[in-house]
């Protein structure tokens, strides 16, 4: 099982940031911090199943996610 630890810390403008330490280049912003955790996580898992696709990943593979 991979858990992905999301490091959440809001901007002087007032976004929200999100980002997964263990997929460097994985972050988003959003309005508030759960819009922000939520397209962080969508975008993981696009990432993941890119990798996936491409013969990345081992063929079991089972995913959560965990605040930082």
């Amino acid at each position: 099982m991979i858990t992905f630890k999301i490091e959440v810390e809001q901007e002087e403008d007032g976004r929200w940031l999100a980002e997964v330490l263990e997929l460097p280049g994985v972050l988003a912003y959003g309005q508030s911090q759960q819009a922000a955790v939520s397209k962080v996580q969508a975008l993981a898992l696009r990432v993941v199943a890119e990798r996936l696709e491409h013969g990345e990943t081992g063929p079991q593979l089972s995913i959560s996610f965990a605040a930082a």
